[in-house]
């Protein structure tokens, strides 16, 4: 029995080594196959992942396309807006200094559209576009959104009163000019304090006015037209102060305006 129980204990030994080679021998190549497969898959440019946060770059592409045609087609509108606005007011207003005999044009202007020249509202309007889109545009660049009542309500409220620094321009019956430009440079920055509070809103009114000043002294001195009574090179003293205020407008139009962009899409 004990002979036996050895043979038969040596013999299923024998068995299971066998077994466990052929094993061993099946699964080597397999294992070798499945290595390679899987190295090629990773190693593959075909690869993509698939996913609740997986995107494929033609959809990133198509949105990224998508978002840049909105931004510019409220561009576009917004620069129409503002042409239409800067033109209108640039008829009304001139027509009010005209009529107080504050500006002179020539007599064949006198009979045209608001006895104004063709290239004010041309002018005026292209002026409110370029400053209405400006003016959102430094206060994004700089990182200081202007959020100081930023309400149409507002925003009427300021053009009234630029209405009326301009009415009180032509009304205001003052001993010299110099009265008058102290009263209305007062005006200007309570305008700009009352609507406005921003560094850039003052640094770009006083930008606006200087610039807008030298253009105007340009077309003076060239007979394009004429102020009556002038005092500072050729035109009014005060008129750098409706400038001011009238960037100041512009630019709260403008700032308006902005606030309905579409935002970026943001890719995580």
């Amino acid at each position: 029995m004990p002979r036996l129980e050895n043979c038969t204990w040596s013999c299923s030994c024998t068995a299971r080594g066998r077994h466990k080679i052929q094993l061993e021998s099946t699964t080597a190549p397999l294992t070798t196959k499945v290595g390679e497969m899987l190295s090629s898959s990773v190693s593959s440019p075909s690869l993509t992942l698939v996913g609740p946060g997986a995107r494929s770059p033609s959809t990133s592409s198509v949105s990224s396309t998508s978002s840049t045609l909105n931004l510019s087609q409220h561009l576009v509108q917004r620069s129409v807006v503002l042409f239409v606005v800067g033109a209108f007011m640039a008829l009304v207003l001139n027509l009010l200094q005209i009529q107080r005999n504050v500006t002179l044009f020539p007599d064949e202007v006198i009979s045209t559209l608001f006895s104004s020249a063709w290239w004010v509202p041309l002018c005026c309007g292209t002026a409110a576009a370029v400053v209405g889109l400006l003016y959102p545009c430094i206060d994004s660049h700089l990182g200081e959104p202007h959020k100081f009542k930023r309400e149409w309500a507002s925003v009427m409220r300021c053009i009234a009163v630029f209405v009326g620094i301009n009415h009180a321009s032509a009304k205001l019956d003052f001993a010299n000019n110099v009265q008058l430009s102290l009263t209305l440079a007062a005006l200007s920055l309570g305008l700009w304090w009352t609507f406005d509070r921003s560094r850039s809103g003052l640094g770009l009114g006083i930008t606006i006015a200087f610039v807008a000043t030298l253009i105007t002294q340009f077309l003076v001195y060239n007979g394009v037209y004429q102020y009556t009574s002038p005092d500072f090179l050729y035109i009014r003293s005060w008129l750098p102060c409706i400038f001011f205020s009238g960037g100041v407008t512009v630019g709260n139009i403008g700032r308006q305006l902005a606030m309905g962009i579409p935002e970026k899409p943001h890719n995580d």
